[in-house]
C-alpha cells in the first residue's frame, strides 16, 4: 500500500462510484489516469475495490476497503496482486 492507493479507496468511498479518469483530475496531487488505473487494478486484486462492470471503468469500494478505512483491517492480509502482462 502507498499513499496513492489510500487515497484512491478514500476517494472512492466518499463518491461512491469514480473512474481513474474522474479521479486523475480531481486528486490534488501529482498521478496519471494510468498509474491511477494500475494502481485501481492493484486495489481490484487486493479486494478493497471493485469494478462494477466488466470493462472496470468504474469502481466502487468493497466491504474489505470500508474495513481497511476505518482501520478494521491490516492490507498486509489481503491477497497479493498478481502481475499483469
Amino acid at each position: 500500500m502507498c499513499t496513492l492507493d489510500e487515497r484512491i479507496i478514500e476517494y472512492v468511498a466518499e463518491d461512491s462510484l469514480a473512474s481513474p479518469r474522474l479521479m486523475a483530475s480531481a486528486m490534488q496531487f501529482n498521478a496519471t489516469r494510468r498509474r491511477i488505473r494500475e494502481r485501481c487494478q492493484m486495489l481490484t486484486d487486493a479486494g478493497l475495490i471493485a469494478p462494477i462492470s466488466d470493462d472496470a471503468q468504474m469502481y466502487e469500494v468493497t466491504r474489505e476497503g470500508q474495513r481497511y478505512l476505518e482501520g478494521d483491517l491490516d492490507a498486509e492480509h489481503q491477497p497479493r496482486p498478481r502481475a499483469r502482462g
